[in-house]
């Protein structure tokens, strides 16, 4: 029988979480950098920056990954949450990896008060829709990305 867990990520999944990493962005078609993905880690490691993550283990192999962050909420006069990446492995999607991930999200957010958990998808990624229409609503909130040139 497999045993799932979620925690804490640490030095000691670097090689797991680089794979995961990787897989993530071939999904949503970006390139990674080295000097990206260093900086990526060195913050999730960094105890003093505010992105930290959450990994998936099934009989201590990684299978997902959660990055999440707190961020101020100016209208509410306090601080939210928010999930920048999650992730699970193809051929374990469909089950409670994701879910999981994500309640160890909102379990943070309920030690740090945060009143609300937000993150976004691509529209036309509906497998993950599915989920997350089932544990949250979808805002009526549109997206905008302004490209600063060098």
């Amino acid at each position: 029988m497999s045993e799932l867990k979620i925690v804490k990520l640490t030095n000691s999944h670097y090689e797991g979480w680089l794979s995961l990493y990787k897989l993530y962005a071939k999904f949503y078609n970006t390139s990674l950098s080295k000097s990206g993905t260093k900086t990526s880690w060195e913050w999730l490691m960094d105890t003093n920056h505010p992105c930290t993550g959450v990994v998936a283990l099934e009989n201590n192999v990684l299978v997902g990954l959660a990055h999440f962050r707190e961020m101020p909420s100016p209208l509410r006069g306090t601080n939210i949450g928010f999930l920048d990446d999650l992730f699970v492995l193809p051929d374990r999607r469909g089950g409670k990896v994701a879910s999981l991930l994500i309640n160890e999200v909102k379990k943070e957010g309920k030690e740090k008060n945060w009143a609300i958990i937000r993150w976004i998808t691509r529209d036309n990624n509906y497998r993950a829709r599915n989920l997350y229409d089932k544990i949250s609503h979808k805002t009526d909130w549109n997206m905008y990305e302004m490209i600063i040139p060098n």
